[in-house]
């Protein structure tokens, strides 16, 4: 999972061929520690099909303020650079991946 830590980093991620997962935390915050696994084997099983990364917003408030994330953790899927879902707290390893499935069905119909 990539840590993106300014812009340039975040719009060469978005520009990539790949739909992106970005995850919005803070080392501080305990929903966020608890979600971290579930993603980090997101990454793993996904690692062909989608992009994920996580963004800290103490130390990078502008991506956060451009995201307008109001809360912690909250996760924006995009594809194209378009924010296409999103959710805040702790979600299920099912729930995460069945939205990342969708993710990558939409791209696969897009692409075709």
């Amino acid at each position: 999972m990539k840590l993106i830590s300014n812009n340039t980093e975040l719009e060469q991620l978005i520009a990539g061929d790949k739909p992106v997962v970005l995850d919005f935390y803070a080392d501080w915050c305990a929903q966020c520690q608890a979600l971290l696994p579930v993603l980090e084997e997101a990454n793993n099983h996904y690692d062909e099909n989608v992009a994920i990364a996580k963004i800290n917003v103490d130390n990078n408030p502008e991506i956060a303020k451009k995201f307008n994330v109001r809360g912690i953790p909250a996760v924006f899927l995009l594809k194209n650079g378009t924010v296409v879902d999103q959710f805040k707290g702790v979600q299920s390893k099912t729930e995460i991946n069945k939205r990342i499935d969708q993710l990558i069905a939409a791209e696969a119909e897009t692409s075709n």
